[in-house]
């Protein structure tokens, strides 16, 4: 049985994730920002998948300190994570910028994955064969290091495409970094039946269970093992290119420079 470590996990395809994991008997840690609706999640986890051995970590991703708390608690209580899904994200908010002076939407997006990914590396080195699953999007737009670093205003929708390229292009780093990591890029679906899409949106194109089927999927399958720094598109429902910038590895470099110094300099 996995140790699998879902960020995001209260609602949406996070929830479901968990529940079909849960549902083979893989201790199952949930993630979320809201204490009660947390331990709900749990209990609910818990019940529908007959397993007990799921666990609940509070934490929020668009606080840097929250996150390195996180880490953490981790650090301390989790001897080994197998998987790591970083589905946690954000497209609306009534709140657009953070007290890091970030846009919500790179921060939760992109920051948050990238500070507990690599904050968790040794802790998933000790996993069985380890894979980190990114949640990208087919929304990918090239990403202006000015608002990375907080210095530019952008639209919800620019914020968001940007947000997502930068993960990819760091997923696809990440990666060639660590090769002992099976780390994929996923686009779980556009407009899925979530929460999230519905707020934004108030329409969807799929059912929420087309995404959550293939994190389960790419999280257990042994076909998945060996596509370490690829990007799968579940709207084709295949491996497919990304935006072009993920390919850059000058763009990338420079992305990741803008990342450290910005972290550094909170």
């Amino acid at each position: 049985m996995k140790t699998i470590f879902i960020t995001g996990s209260t609602d949406g395809i996070g929830k479901m994730t968990a529940i079909k994991l849960a549902k083979d008997g893989h201790e199952i840690l949930l993630h979320g920002r809201n204490e009660e609706k947390l331990q709900k999640s749990v209990s609910e986890v818990k019940e529908l998948s007959s397993n007990d051995n799921i666990r609940g970590f509070m934490a929020d991703f668009s606080n840097f300190r929250s996150i390195e708390s996180l880490i953490a608690e981790i650090s301390e209580e989790i001897a080994s994570i197998d998987v790591l899904i970083n589905n946690a994200g954000i497209y609306k908010s009534p709140v657009e910028t953070t007290q890091d002076s970030l846009d919500i939407r790179f921060a939760v997006n992109y920051f948050a994955p990238y500070l507990l990914t690599n904050g968790l590396v040794p802790i998933l080195n000790k996993g069985d064969f380890p894979r980190v699953i990114n949640l990208s999007s087919a929304a990918q737009a090239t990403v202006s290091l000015k608002a990375l670093e907080g210095n530019e205003t952008l639209s919800m929708q620019e914020a968001y495409a940007q947000s997502k390229l930068a993960l990819t292009m760091w997923s696809f780093n990440f990666a060639e970094t660590h090769p002992e990591i099976t780390t994929i890029a996923v686009n779980p679906g556009s407009l899925l039946n979530t929460k999230m899409v519905k707020e934004t949106f108030g329409h969807h194109w799929s059912p929420a269970d087309k995404g959550a089927s293939i994190l389960y999927e790419i999280a257990l399958s042994e076909m998945y093992r060996t596509s370490s720094g690829k990007y799968y598109d579940n709207d084709q429902g295949a491996f497919n290119e990304a935006h072009k910038d993920a390919y850059d590895r000058k763009k990338i470099a420079i992305l990741l420079a803008t990342t450290k110094n910005k972290l550094d300099n909170n």
